[in-house]
């Protein structure tokens, strides 16, 4: 495809005209992945700046580059945008033929409850007989095809090439988690959604954002470019979420307010119930995931499945069938012994206060929280996240997340701040693995250990490596040893 073909639709800087003739055959803003016939996208960005490394891209053998700055050299064949980062969207949505044009798209953004959101959704729309996408946290899906993911929302121009296969495979619906680094950063730059959904906000990403204001700023792009918003009315910062969106609001909630309410909330131990209230109507809705936060994960659903034309009664009814999503409130198999334990994503101040105060729902013994903080993220919250666990917990393990480059210790000490204080009973397992052994060891009759943090991921990254670690396969394994 010649360059002026991948640049249709945007403004540049003056460049030799043989350069836009130039063929280019693939795409690349990573130099060490740059091939013959790449064009390079120098983008400057919150990690490190492109321009940098026109250089290797050029001895890569790129066949021209796009900037954003002036190049000293400048024989290099290039083009110069405003900005790279946005282009780099429109260059992937000319490389592929505008994939999303073709399909429904529904966006899902907030800080918790992003994930199950989308796998409801996706299941309510297959009992409609439709292919759907779905791109998320979890996995990237294609109908029932499983794809590996390395981050919430990927980078514009493989964002592109995964609607393009969908796209090919029959996919007529797309749901996609749309988180606040891809707003902020553009990945979604130039898709329209036909609906926009916003779950909640919580401290989370500050180590990107650095402020709350800023990262619901982030989130409220989504609706910007959506033809309908379903969005949660009982969350303090939809008024500021909300105050330029360019799209229909439907609002959902618990409060009068709410366009769509639920009522007569029941809460069982693998599952919640409620009656869904819109304009006149009452239906009876069941989900079988436990926890007071799965009112509002419904009825996100619930909402985004109206703007798209399906009854609550529909829904209702797929609702009804759905099995647990990987990672969320997920028992993990302890045959023989009288204690339980769950795999929760939690880890965030509130995702961790919520799905705690959920086991304490139905924990006929100890509610037993075990989690750790992330390295190099927002070391805000760590305090925030012990003094959750303590507030909602029997006893607290503290432990690793994902260090990444921090040293445990450290990461665990700032957290232990947050417990202190407080009348919890807590132990400093610093192993994760270590930490869940000696949680199974020390449970008792009744007790729910909640992991949490890890989720559905079956790793854990230790400096610049992620190692095998699968939280079930611990337990399992630990369960042969002691029985």
């Amino acid at each position: 495809m010649k360059l002026k073909e991948l640049l249709k639709g945007w403004e540049f800087s003056a460049c030799e005209a043989y350069v836009l003739e130039l063929e280019i055959t693939g795409v690349s803003w990573d130099s060490r992945t740059v091939r013959p016939g790449d064009l390079f996208v120098a983008m400057t960005g919150f990690a490190a700046d492109g321009h940098r490394f026109i250089p290797q891209a050029m001895e890569a053998g790129a066949a021209a580059v796009l900037c954003q700055e002036r190049l000293e050299d400048t024989a290099i064949p290039h083009v110069r945008v405003p900005d790279s980062r946005r282009c780099l969207a429109v260059i992937g949505a000319n490389f592929f033929g505008h994939p999303a044009e073709s399909m429904t798209m529904i966006g899902v953004t907030g800080t918790n409850g992003k994930t199950t959101t989308t796998y409801l959704l996706k299941a309510i729309l297959e009992a409609r007989g439709k292919k759907v996408g779905l791109i998320g946290t979890n996995q990237n899906m294609i109908g029932s095809e499983a794809l590996p993911t390395e981050r919430t929302t990927p980078e514009s121009f493989e964002l592109q090439g995964l609607f393009a296969r969908m796209r090919d495979g029959g996919c007529t619906h797309v749901v996609m988690e749309v988180s606040s680094h891809a707003l902020a950063l553009d990945r979604v730059y130039g898709v329209d959604y036909d609906v926009g959904v916003f779950t909640n906000l919580t401290q989370d990403h500050l180590d990107f954002h650095q402020t709350m204001e800023a990262y619901c700023d982030a989130k409220a792009l989504l609706f910007q470019r959506c033809r309908t918003g379903a969005v949660n009315a009982d969350d303090p910062w939809t008024p500021r979420l909300t105050k330029n969106a360019a799209c229909r609001l439907l609002t959902y909630g618990e409060s009068g307010t709410a366009e769509l309410r639920a009522e007569d909330v029941e809460l069982g131990a693998d599952h919640v119930a409620f009656t869904a209230v819109y304009q006149g109507t009452r239906t009876p809705v069941r989900v079988n995931i436990p926890g007071r936060f799965m009112v509002y994960n419904t009825l996100d659903v619930l909402g985004a499945a109206l703007a798209l034309g399906i009854s609550l009664e529909e829904s209702a009814a797929v609702l009804r069938a759905v099995p647990h999503v990987k990672g969320r409130v997920e028992v993990v198999p302890t045959p023989g012994k009288d204690f339980t334990v769950l795999i929760d994503y939690a880890h965030s101040p509130d995702s961790l206060e919520n799905v705690l105060r959920s086991v304490r729902d139905f924990a006929a013994g100890r509610t037993v929280a075990l989690f750790g903080c992330g390295g190099d993220r927002d070391k805000t919250k760590r305090p925030r996240m012990g003094r959750a666990a303590a507030e909602n917990a029997d006893f607290v393990i503290v432990t690793t997340d994902n260090p990444r480059t921090e040293r445990p210790s450290d990461i665990i000490a700032e957290i232990l701040p947050g417990l202190e204080g407080t009348q919890t009973p807590y132990t400093v397992v610093e192993d994760r693995v270590e930490a869940i052994r000696w949680a199974m060891d020390h449970a008792g009759p009744g007790d729910v250990v909640v992991l949490c943090g890890k989720g559905h991921e079956t790793y854990q990254e230790v400096g610049h490596e992620k190692r095998h670690m699968d939280e079930r396969e611990i337990v399992a394994e630990h369960l042969k040893k002691t029985t």
